[in-house]
């Protein structure tokens, strides 16, 4: 559950990013994909770790910035894909309440499984 409303607070964060003027801004790059969500949960862990160590640092270089600058496309990606494979959890999850409801034990268990899948991603 921290996990989720970690990610959660990330997401938000990127909607409150403020941009330097066009002449001060550095190159734009792609960032490492992340098709599935395990690839976007260690994209994301694994780009927090290289990002931490950096910021860990007393002073930060112009190389620095720009290597923080790349790592953060990576990291858009990751919480795009997450906060995707999140909205598809979240309908699991209600198909599951609403299935329990009806006693529709086919709806359950497949919607279930699908949700539980999901979320072992997020908690391993």
């Amino acid at each position: 559950m921290k996990k989720l409303l970690f990610t959660a607070m990330c997401l938000g964060l990127l909607g409150s990013t403020a941009s330097a003027d066009d002449h001060e801004r550095a190159d734009h790059f792609e960032g490492e994909s992340a098709e599935t969500l395990e690839q976007a949960v260690t994209n994301f862990t694994e780009t927090n770790r290289r990002l931490a160590e950096l910021l860990a640092q007393e002073e930060l270089s112009n190389s620095d910035l720009g290597t923080i600058h790349e790592l953060t496309y990576t990291l858009e990606n990751a919480l795009a894909k997450i906060d995707e494979e999140l909205e598809t959890m979240a309908v699991d999850l209600e198909e599951v309440h609403l299935g329990s409801e009806t006693l529709d034990h086919e709806r359950v268990s497949s919607h279930g499984a699908a949700y539980l899948e999901a979320a072992q991603t997020l908690t391993e």
